[in-house]
């Protein structure tokens, strides 16, 4: 059974969960919501930043691992009423002064005898007698059939109870979203901008019969292995163990051109004049540097990284070789620069680019071009 409604980006799909989360706590709406996505695109990611957005206590309840008592909690008899009282489980939010996200994960894959006891949680936001509290909000996850993972089909009676939110991974929104504000490896984020189609091929290996395919999970892997990893050729195992042999191996030549060309630190420590000859030469390297700078931008190099990202436009001038004419050289500049304000606005540094000399006249040359 497809998921019938618009395939949207993972920040678009942060987006809808702020603006329901902010229409519930006001009172205009309470509502369960669920995320449809292929393993590895980030939906356990989305929750948790909500959570943190918001000063919610996160419930993270994995539904693969639990069975219906679990959530209805232990009975014990009371002799004095005799009657049959339940515990509640430790596992649902019970505090209505604090606010809680109820995190239902692998709604899809779990049992057809839990999901009727789900229900309840979804629906009337309550399990036997216990009852969630008005400052819960709800959000469950889950993978489809077709997407290789262990699911069941939702049935109607479930699928009712639910807005859905189709996640997929697009590569911009992963970069901006995720991979900057992380501080992903420079070669990772040089390779996903250049192969955008690389980022998540779940389809393509399951048609191939691969048992490992791309996701954004699996990057930030390579992420974390380039930075733990210092023998190369366990690096190399590792990569390919993460992103299957054919896309490691065209990944590795690239981290490869990164490693002997990017030179970040040294870039930003250089006097002006030193600078020109420790740019890379290739659009790999470049991309990679740029993603570099901002990663390495903080109170005490927004100065330098601002005069280096602008410079960057201007490298076929400044090294005076024919190579880097074929290159989007002005592009990338732009690109880099808009992604470092972001992070200046984020981390209250934009007062740098007020000061900067070079910003200056980069502005002054686009507004000469009509471009701003």
């Amino acid at each position: 059974m497809s998921v019938n409604t618009t395939r949207i980006s993972a920040g678009q799909a942060l987006d809808a969960l702020r603006t329901g989360h902010a229409a519930q706590v006001a009172g205009q709406m309470t509502v369960s919501w669920m995320l449809h996505g292929r393993p590895g695109i980030g939906k356990t990611e989305i929750v948790q930043q909500l959570a943190q957005e918001t000063g919610s206590r996160l419930f993270d309840l994995r539904l693969t691992t639990i069975e219906p008592q679990d959530l209805r909690g232990l009975p014990f008899y009371d002799h004095d009423t005799r009657r049959t009282v339940w515990y509640r489980p430790e596992d649902l939010p019970d505090d209505p002064a604090h606010p809680a996200i109820l995190f239902l994960d692998e709604l899809t894959a779990a049992a057809p005898t839990l999901q009727p006891t789900i229900y309840g949680l979804l629906q009337e936001r309550r399990i036997g007698r216990h009852s969630l509290p008005d400052s819960t909000f709800i959000v469950a996850a889950g993978n489809a059939v077709e997407d290789g993972a262990v699911a069941y089909e939702m049935g109607t009676a479930l699928s009712d109870r639910l807005v859905h939110l189709n996640v997929g991974a697009t590569a911009s929104d992963w970069l901006t979203r995720y991979a900057v504000p992380r501080g992903v490896h420079p070669a990772v984020t040089a390779f996903i901008r250049t192969r955008p189609d690389l980022l998540e091929t779940t389809e393509d290996a399951l048609r191939q019969g691969n048992m490992i395919a791309c996701t954004p999970r699996s990057w930030a892997r390579v992420s974390t292995i380039l930075n733990a990893v210092g023998d190369k050729d366990l690096r190399d195992v590792l990569i390919a163990g993460t992103l299957g042999e054919a896309v490691a191996a065209e990944f590795v030549l690239i981290a490869e051109e990164v490693a002997s060309t990017v030179q970040a630190t040294e870039l930003i420590e250089a006097a002006p004049a030193e600078r020109a000859e420790l740019y890379p030469s290739s659009l790999h390297g470049l991309t990679a540097l740029v993603y570099a700078l901002i990663t390495l931008a903080d109170a005490t190099t927004i100065d330098s990284v601002i005069d280096a990202m602008v410079e960057v436009g201007g490298l076929a001038k400044l090294r005076k070789d024919a190579g880097f004419e074929r290159l989007p050289l002005g592009e990338l500049s732009t690109y880099g620069i808009e992604l470092l304000i972001e992070k200046a606005l984020k981390d209250g540094l934009q007062e740098a680019f007020r000061n900067s000399r070079s910003y200056a006249a980069y502005t002054s040359d686009r507004q000469a071009m009509g471009l701003a």
